[in-house]
């Protein structure tokens, strides 16, 4: 086991739940790797690891030296132990939160850059100014530093570094392997399951009019395999031509074999020549006056067709490559990534990179590419639209995780630069819109600042809304909007909970109430999200403490939101609620202040239309949540509750007597009748339905 030290962890969002959130997992920088994975985790091998670390001296701290002479202290001496080889450094700031990580080919030579402060742009200064403490890892090769940098940028997010978001894994189209029938299915996450995987495709809805069209294609099963193993006769897919049923033997299952073989030939590339043979058989069947059989052929060869022409731009000598298009302005950038896989363009996604708007685009795009396929296959090609000066270094890293060769390349003429022209278009209509959608956010925000009287522009709103069916299943939701839009990560639900305290918190927690009284609801849900905040970040350094709350409802949830925020001493958040109007008519809404009279607003109002939107939003949530709270409870079986009953005994006594109602009604000798249920279990069972 090789350890890099430990650090203490991030600030988690004092406004998550009791359940770690992914951001939190990979903010935790106990950094543990074991010596098995070293090569599958950075492509290290174990001798290549090593640290030093470099501290604050008393001396600096006696003498008042300012921050940027303690930071560039710290950083020499640790030059002087650092070799002249490639490997990766961090720098942590006084808590030991990572500030920048990045990677060099002569360690020496880069980190003693950061000493000649007059030289250093303004947010490189920032940075040394609050370095603390470094570590160093030392790796055979630049390719080597270049995989570990990108795998800890994306597991620690420094605050200095180029940030990949919205780093989703993409759909693919998965045919199986281990089925005497293979099926062929959508596919997300680790590839584990036997088979061949196509992809990925930009987005779910390409995968499934794929699959859709193969489907009328090559006539393959998409069902499960229980499913397929419990059927009797053809199901509706048979009926409408999609599948050829060889669960009930309607096509042999050597048949059948050779359809799958056809459509992972058609996958792999072989698209012209299938249809040329369909077009052929399908002439033939017509000429011998076969016309059910040649509308067959030809029902497959419009369904090949609509996948083509839902590819928009494909290159026939182009087999599997990725396009990255960096477009950026007023230093904000957007990334196109176009997908094609044997020639076909399987779609397209749009990032919006965080970083700092001095750094270059080269790099920018260098360090976005690291981190993309950090989780995901490589392919044999990479295009882009500038041309890095690392590409040697960034194909070699790829290579070696790909465990064969991988080009970067900046075409410069030909079918392939119309790609990186068309992708760089994309990118940069994508940030014009994005860019639109924000300075209208922003505006709004303003709107709404001058609207409710607020001192500041918020830039982080949180909205709450509580939903139950007439007191049962009773939910809070709370949703969080700022200048970008909504922050869909940052939504929380609260299960209401009465007055039973959870885990032993010493936490205020409202009196008992009754069954659908909203107004103890509010105080819940408000208690325990700015308490738990309290709790965790009680200096309110973070940013994810709200700059308006938004409650849904009139004077009365106002009240009890200004009596929480006066229990826990936090009177300087602003808070306002908003009503509908009488028949709950949207367009009259009334809005509440502290200590002002409410108002109703012009129904014209753009900044109305936009409260009302955070409004529906937090409704919407609020509902969402209950109703998948009512479902599984619904879904509960009255044995859930019986002690020593888990899911195979539940199952034998619901074969057995057939609902949970007969089992309560059930002897002690009939429940000792069923199999996997002892005397002594049988005897627990019905004193838990028989004892008052």
């Amino acid at each position: 086991m090789t350890k890099v030290p430990s650090h203490k962890a991030r600030k988690k969002d004092p406004s998550q739940g009791g359940k770690r959130s992914a951001m939190a997992a990979r903010e935790d920088l106990d950094l543990t790797i074991p010596d098995n994975q070293l090569d599958a985790v950075s492509g290290l091998s174990e001798d290549t690891i090593s640290w030093e670390a470099g501290s604050q001296s008393d001396t600096q701290q006696s003498a008042g030296a300012s921050n940027i002479e303690i930071g560039t202290g710290i950083i020499l001496s640790v030059v002087k132990t650092l070799p002249g080889s490639p490997g990766v450094y961090r720098m942590m700031d006084s808590e030991g939160n990572p500030l920048y990580v990045g990677k060099a080919k002569n360690l020496k030579k880069r980190v003693i850059s950061y000493t000649r402060v007059d030289q250093l742009p303004y947010r490189i200064t920032r940075m040394v100014s609050e370095t603390r403490s470094m570590e160093i890892v030392r790796t055979n090769t630049e390719a080597e530093a270049l995989l570990l940098e990108s795998n800890l940028i994306k597991r620690l997010a420094p605050r200095y570094n180029v940030l990949l978001r919205d780093d989703k894994s993409f759909p693919y189209i998965l045919i199986t392997s281990d089925h005497e029938a293979p099926q062929i299915t959508k596919h997300r996450g680790a590839q584990k399951r036997e088979g061949r995987y196509y992809g990925p495709f930009a987005d779910a809805r390409s995968v499934n009019q794929t699959i859709t069209a193969l489907e009328k294609a090559f006539l393959l099963r998409s069902c499960s395999d229980g499913v397929y193993t419990n059927r009797t006769r053809p199901c509706l897919m048979y009926q409408i031509k999609r599948c050829s049923a060889p669960c009930v033997g309607r096509v042999s299952l050597s048949n059948y074999a050779s359809h799958v073989q056809e459509a992972e030939s058609y996958l792999s590339g072989s698209s012209s020549n299938f249809q040329k043979k369909m077009a052929e058989k399908m002439q033939t069947a017509a000429e011998e006056q076969d016309y059910e059989q040649a509308a067959v052929y030809r029902d497959r060869i419009r369904a090949l067709t609509a996948i083509q022409s839902k590819q928009e731009i494909n290159i026939a000598d182009l087999d599997d490559a990725d396009v990255f298009a960096l477009f950026e302005k007023a230093g904000q950038s957007c990334i196109q990534v176009f997908f094609f896989r044997a020639g076909r363009n399987y779609g397209n996604r749009s990032y919006f990179p965080k970083h700092d708007k001095t750094i270059e685009a080269e790099t920018v795009l260098t360090s976005f590419i690291a981190q993309f396929y950090a989780n995901k296959p490589v392919p044999k090609l990479v295009m882009v639209s500038h041309k890095l000066p690392e590409a040697p270094v960034l194909a070699e890293a790829l290579g070696t995780k790909a465990g064969r060769r991988v080009d970067v390349a900046h075409p410069s003429r030909g079918a392939k630069r119309k790609l990186v022209e068309n992708a760089t278009v994309n990118a940069r209509e994508a940030l014009a819109r994005r860019m639109a959608e924000s300075a209208s956010q922003r505006r709004l925000l303003e709107g709404m600042s001058d609207m409710l009287f607020l001192e500041a522009t918020p830039e982080r709103v949180e909205v709450y809304d509580n939903s139950h069916t007439q007191g049962s299943e009773a939910y809070g939701g709370m949703i969080v909007a700022g200048p970008e839009g909504f922050m869909k990560k940052a939504y929380r639900k609260f299960k209401i909970r009465g007055d039973k305290p959870q885990d032993g918190q010493e936490e205020k927690t409202p009196a008992a109430y009754q069954a659908g009284d909203d107004y103890a609801m509010m105080r819940e849900v408000l208690t325990r999200r700015l308490s738990r905040s309290l709790k965790e970040d009680p200096d309110r350094q973070t940013d994810q403490w709200p700059d308006l709350l938004i409650l849904d409802g009139g004077q009365g949830q106002l009240t009890v939101g200004i009596e929480v925020l006066e229990d826990l001493g936090l009177t300087d958040i602003p808070i306002v609620a908003i009503a509908k109007g009488q028949d709950r008519n949207a367009g009259r809404e009334r809005i509440f202040l502290p200590n002002r009279p409410s108002f109703l607003v012009d129904p014209k109002d753009p900044v109305l239309y936009f409260i009302q939107r955070l409004r529906d939003e937090a409704h919407r949530y609020a509902i969402e949540t209950h109703r998948k709270g009512r479902t599984n409870a619904r879904l509960k079986s009255a044995l859930d509750s019986v002690p020593g009953i888990g899911a195979k005994r539940k199952k034998a006594l619901l074969f057995r007597f057939g609902s949970a109602d007969a089992v309560a009604r059930a002897g002690v000798e009939d429940l000792a009748a069923v199999e996997g249920i002892s005397r002594v279990v049988a005897q627990s069972i019905y004193d838990h339905f028989n004892t008052e």
